[in-house]
């Protein structure tokens, strides 16, 4: 069978999605055996402190703090074609060590699942250091102009919509795959939900609703967890908190306290085994990026959309509203009551697990790594 001689696959730290998606992608490729080397690298861990502060830590300063801000600059650079090449030399002044590192690799095959490392590898092609192929996964359900690129031989969307919009701005159609956004091979395995809930001390036959504390600070968490504290149906909650030991003793505190609430709260710190609590879940209450929001699809979960960061967040709740996944909250004190009407309607909830399977695509990577070795070689 052929294969790839040497493959990377760049991210970049700028939120955990990229390198998520990054992750997955490689063992597909490994699964498949489909190249005789393969590296996943982070594009931001080449570049200088100063750019990596502006990429992530930046973004997520005023995603917590000036979310409204956030999203006008999104807007404002939401003009395709536009600005190219002022924002490539920004970034060429920069990327000098990550340049070096792909000349000394010399790739047959890159695939990008951020746009930065894109651009970079362009302008390289473009001066002839690089004489590699070109892959872009867009990792959410809209595609921002940031994403746009000249010098790329095949883009992966997540949706149909996309691949309409791409085509529409002037890439071929034939360089365009809708494949959805890739996640874990895990997430495409079938696992019993009551088993699931029983492994986890959960009781099998309650409603389990997972919140995924990705995105909130402590309050916003705790504020949720209060409000859910009025719930009328009995329902069991998974608090994923992640490496955050003051949000774990926050939930811990609280599912110790004895009132009489219809609701049983469960901490969860860090883990590995996400899947298996979606499986175990109904719900999901969170922010939709386009990388947890693919997990959930792929479990079915039903979807309440807690005040999304402006931008690429609210692109991605209009896609789950639109597709009746989803219903959105965006007053913390009234998630019990939305919470409650959608168990008061099981024809309504179970509609929208139904949707969120049939907008799933839990085996996009394998299916990326496939369309590669077809158009590519």
């Amino acid at each position: 069978m052929k294969k790839f001689k040497k493959v990377l696959v760049l991210s970049a730290s700028a939120g955990a999605g990229h390198v998520m998606a990054a992750n997955a992608l490689v063992k597909a490729f490994n699964a498949a055996d489909a190249a005789q080397e393969i590296f996943h690298l982070d594009t931001l861990q080449y570049t200088t402190k100063a750019f990596r502060n502006l990429y992530s830590k930046a973004y997520i300063e005023m995603a917590n703090n000036a979310p409204e801000v956030l999203g006008w600059l999104y807007d404002a650079m939401d003009k395709p074609w536009k600005n190219e090449k002022r924002m490539r030399a920004l970034e060429r002044l920069n990327v000098g060590l990550f340049m070096r590192l792909l000349k000394r690799h010399q790739p047959d095959l890159v695939v990008n699942t951020h746009f930065l490392p894109a651009d970079i590898i362009s302008y390289l092609r473009k001066k002839e250091k690089l004489t590699c192929k070109q892959a872009v996964v867009i990792t959410d359900f809209d595609i921002h102009a940031m994403w746009l690129n000249r010098s790329v031989e095949q883009y992966f969307v997540a949706c149909e919509e996309a691949r309409v919009y791409l085509n529409k701005l002037g890439v071929p159609h034939e360089h365009i795959a809708t494949t959805g956004i890739p996640v874990d091979a895990v997430f495409s395995q079938q696992k019993n939900k009551q088993e699931m809930r029983k492994k986890y001390g959960l009781q099998p036959d309650t409603t389990t609703i997972l919140i995924s504390a990705g995105g909130f600070g402590v309050g916003n968490m705790v504020n949720m967890i209060e409000s859910l504290a009025d719930m009328e149906h009995p329902v069991q909650v998974l608090a994923m908190c992640g490496r955050n030991e003051e949000l774990f003793q926050n939930v811990q505190e609280r599912s110790k306290q004895k009132n009489d609430s219809k609701v049983t709260f469960h901490a969860v710190g860090f883990t590995t085994n996400m899947d298996e609590y979606m499986s175990a879940s109904d719900i999901m209450i969170g922010k939709p990026g386009g990388l947890t929001t693919s997990e959930a699809l792929a479990k079915g979960l039903a979807m309440v959309i807690v005040n999304p960061i402006p931008g690429q967040e609210e692109r991605n709740s209009d896609y789950l509203l639109e597709n009746g996944i989803a219903v959105k909250c965006n007053n913390l004190p009234t998630l019990a009551y939305k919470i409650d009407s959608l168990l008061s309607n099981p024809t309504r909830l179970q509609s929208m697990r139904n949707a969120a399977l049939a907008n799933s695509h839990p085996d996009a990577a394998q299916r990326i790594v496939q369309q590669l070795l077809h158009s590519m070689l």
